[in-house]
């Protein structure tokens, strides 16, 4: 088959993931920032597909959602599209620059997530500034990091149990 074809299809199964997963989590909000459950497929489209596709689910996806569901707000989807579109860029670029699978999904990771934050707080820092708030650095740390640390905690435990398996099948197209 079709290796475009393939990327296309996981890279639409990762939006529909990414538009739907947050229903789960989202009847309790403080339980979905915690889970941040927009994140997930948007790593794994980037270290499934690559960095491109990584990216383009990344920025599409909490615009759209917020465009069709209302939620996350506007004024939270447009910082949140950075931040996602830094994960599956930096999550797809990583993975592919290592040889060692094992160190380069956890590196990829673990990159993508400081580097999506720092994006974060800088659109964060950006949009605050254009309504003519503060954007302080306590609430950037308690929104990056304090806040979600169990969902950091369960990217960290199941992505690469997700992609471990896929690449055991052949199925990650990371190329």
């Amino acid at each position: 088959m079709n290796k475009l074809i393939i990327k296309l299809t996981y890279s639409a199964l990762c939006l529909a993931l990414g538009l739907t997963l947050p229903f789960l989590t989202g009847q309790i909000p403080e339980i979905g920032a915690m889970l941040c459950p927009m994140h997930f497929p948007v790593l794994l489209c980037g270290l499934l597909c690559g960095w491109q596709y990584g990216m383009a689910v990344g920025f599409v996806t909490p615009l759209l959602r917020s465009v069709i569901f209302g939620m996350p707000p506007m004024m939270t989807a447009i910082p949140m599209a950075f931040e996602l579109l830094t994960y599956g860029l930096l999550a797809g670029l990583f993975y592919k620059l290592f040889e060692n699978k094992l160190i380069g999904t956890y590196a990829s990771l673990i990159s993508a997530m400081v580097g999506g934050r720092i994006v974060w707080g800088i659109a964060q820092l950006i949009m605050m500034g254009l309504q003519g708030s503060d954007f302080p650095f306590s609430a950037f740390i308690a929104g990056s990091v304090l806040n979600a640390v169990p969902g950091i905690i369960a990217q960290i435990v199941l992505i690469p149990i997700i992609v471990f398996a896929l690449e055991r099948a052949n199925l990650v197209l990371n190329d």
